[in-house]
């Protein structure tokens, strides 16, 4: 037996107009509260869409609060919402609750290029080829992300200025410490090692996430461009740059 489509249906709809692809296009954010609660219904019912369905029961129940303060035994009374619908509607509002109260994730705090290099040197002195990592930091000096950048010798190609400031951006973070491993063990910064430096605080500069360390990991050590004073020299330098312009 073929199954008739309703008219009304959401499959039947402009792709603009239809929920899940407007979220997918345009973000969450984008999306009525009916829209929403249609996306977790999924289909409606005889003669009505999955919108209709959720604009009615919004209305019905007075509003998106109730949906958490009604029992699932009352939901279930309610045309078109079988158990399964009711366990999804429940599991996302318990899922929206904890984001709201989880804490973000930190992995310790670091003040200097010692605590930087105790935190990273258990992963990176031993490594046989060089790796480029960010350490992401919020206001309060906490490791909230860290990312491998690249693998390989490193280059100026190899680092994309524009695409570390996007992930400061997207996790929040205030400032930034670059760190990369010499398999040689020599400590010693390489012309390129300087080149990217200036490169990459250049860039935090001029997108206002601060650059506050390059640390070089040797065998039995570290090279810091902050204690050196290379990276406040690099900074001085832009700022004079740009207050010529």
């Amino acid at each position: 037996m073929t199954r008739k489509i309703y008219e009304n249906a959401i499959v039947n709809w402009p792709e603009e107009d239809r929920p899940r692809e407007k979220l997918l296009k345009n973000g969450a954010r984008q999306l009525s509260n009916v829209e929403l609660l249609a996306i977790l219904l999924r289909v409606g019912v005889k003669g009505k869409s999955a919108v209709d369905l959720a604009r009615g029961i919004l209305q019905q129940i007075g509003g998106l609060r109730a949906l958490e303060q009604w029992e699932t035994e009352e939901l279930c009374t309610l045309h078109g919402l079988s158990l399964a619908k009711v366990a999804q509607i429940k599991a996302s509002i318990e899922l929206g609750k904890r984001v709201l109260t989880e804490a973000k994730k930190t992995f310790g705090k670091v003040y200097s290029s010692q605590q930087v290099y105790d935190y990273i040197m258990p992963s990176m002195r031993d490594l046989k080829r060089e790796e480029f990592r960010a350490l992401y930091l919020n206001a309060r000096n906490q490791i909230v992300k860290e990312t491998t950048i690249s693998r390989g010798s490193l280059t100026s190609s190899a680092v994309y200025p524009r695409e570390i400031m996007s992930e400061a951006f997207r996790v929040g973070a205030a400032a930034v410490v670059y760190v990369h491993n010499h398999p040689s063990g020599s400590i010693d910064p390489s012309h390129e090692d300087r080149r990217v430096t200036r490169e990459l605080i250049v860039a935090g500069e001029a997108s206002q996430v601060s650059v506050v360390d390059h640390i070089i990991v040797g065998e039995n050590g570290y090279y810091s461009f902050a204690d050196e004073g290379v990276i406040e020299a690099n900074k001085n330098e832009y700022r004079q740059f740009v207050g010529k312009q």
